[in-house]
């Protein structure tokens, strides 16, 4: 029987060289995601090839193929030509699946959204639209998510053509029409803002006891993550928030994330914000037991929804434009990798701490709880190494040293090389 330290060393290796959806089902998630944009992935071939390689990404979400206006444009006319692309990438790349999304108040068809409509006859539309949604995707899809957006920014509940038919009844009937049409896939609450921990939160714990008290079934709430750098919460604060709905018995996931900047050029400090933002997101999922993945909204900047909608803002994700890999990208690889060695991350400035087969619906890992975790001694000695790049020297987060280590080891100024055990050293 092996101690736990050795475990981590054995694990060591092949953990910090591994891509982020490896890293995270090691440290216990069940996957790390990315959305698909379908206008690209058959056009630029270094997007689809990244997109594509499920060490880095085990599962796919649709940007906009699966939502109403393009699923059923007119009436009782279904396509999925587009939300195809999505489900048709993942089966074969061996890639989970979170389809997205039923009952939403925008991208909505014109003949729904301006329809005069009865109880009984909206009901009607929704159940021919989910069941034919659904039924086309059944045993694809990891998780729906079956209403998207019902609160309002300020907290009341958002208005809309369901609302003003049936009240908030319509949340609850929504959950029930889509365990009739899917029993085996997870239903799920998704919303954005609710990383703040304010009115809209307090409003989303309410819908899910709602949803409950009518005896539908609900599984989880997504937080969308679009955050904004520096206004970020910190990481104890984030899993706080998680666990308000973790407590109601619901998994939750981050479902969109991206942190944008609020003006560009992004300064160098501003990208370590970034870094510092993401690495905050990603470890609150992990701190959280019923947290199970990460989907970042888009991978690369060069196919980012943030500069048409916050014009003179953006570079919110964790590629660049030329699909570089970016201070963001190396943070969230370090808390995955420090969660699955054993190893905590530290930081000299923070003050707070799937495997995918090819059946879509087959992303399962088993999740360790925190309490197993046996931390390593941290300490600024120097890395062990058997050599170095000639004057190179490693960005923040980045691996200085270690075992078999044959890149830089030397960080630039100010982050200092610090062991966190005889296979992994960080620049710090």
């Amino acid at each position: 029987m092996h101690s736990k330290s050795v475990l981590a060393a054995l694990l060591a290796p092949a953990a910090v060289s591994a891509q982020l959806n490896d890293l995270a089902v090691r440290a216990g998630l069940k996957y790390f995601g990315t959305a698909l944009r379908e206008g690209a992935i058959n056009s630029d071939a270094q997007y689809a090839a990244i997109l594509g390689d499920k060490r880095e990404f085990g599962q796919l979400v649709p940007e906009n193929g699966q939502k109403w206006e393009s699923t059923e444009p007119t009436r009782g006319q279904f396509t999925y030509t587009q939300g195809d692309i999505t489900t048709n990438t993942a089966k074969k790349n061996g890639q989970g699946v979170r389809c997205h999304t039923l009952v939403w108040y925008s991208q909505l068809p014109s003949w729904v959204r301006d329809g005069s409509w009865t109880k009984a006859t909206l009901t009607e539309v929704m159940e021919t639209h989910i069941n034919n949604v659904m039924g086309h995707y059944i045993g694809q899809c990891y998780a729906w998510d079956v209403v998207n957006e019902a609160v309002g920014d300020d907290g009341n509940w958002r208005p809309n053509v369901f609302l003003s038919t049936f009240g908030t009844d319509y949340i609850p009937l929504s959950f029930n029409l889509a365990k009739k049409a899917d029993p085996n896939t997870k239903l799920y609450y998704n919303d954005y803002n609710l990383e703040y921990n304010g009115a809209k939160t307090d409003r989303t714990v309410e819908l899910v006891k709602l949803v409950q008290a009518a005896g539908a079934p609900i599984d989880g709430v997504g937080f969308q993550g679009h955050l904004i750098v520096g206004s970020t919460p910190s990481r104890s604060n984030l899993a706080t928030t998680l666990r308000r709905f973790t407590a109601l018995g619901v998994e939750v996931a981050y479902t969109e994330l991206d942190i944008r900047h609020s003006s560009l050029p992004a300064s160098s400090s501003a990208q370590v914000t970034q870094a510092n933002d993401f690495a905050n997101v990603v470890g609150s999922c992990l701190d959280v037991a019923g947290c199970v993945g990460v989907t970042v909204w888009s991978f690369t900047d060069k196919y980012s929804w943030i500069p048409e909608t916050f014009p003179g803002q953006g570079d919110a994700l964790i590629y660049d434009k030329n699909f570089n890999k970016k201070a963001a990208w190396t943070s969230i690889s370090s808390v995955l990798a420090a969660k699955a060695t054993g190893v905590p991350p530290v930081s000299s400035t923070s003050t707070s701490t799937s495997t995918s087969t090819s059946t879509l619906t087959t992303i399962t890992t088993t999740r360790v709880p925190s309490s197993t975790v046996t931390s390593t001694r941290t300490t600024s000695a120097a890395p062990s190494s058997t050599s170095s790049a000639s004057g190179a020297e490693q960005t923040r987060w980045g691996q200085c040293g270690g075992r078999y280590w044959t890149g830089p080891t030397k960080c630039q100024s100010p982050w200092t090389c610090q062991v966190q055990h005889e296979w992994y050293s960080q620049c710090l």
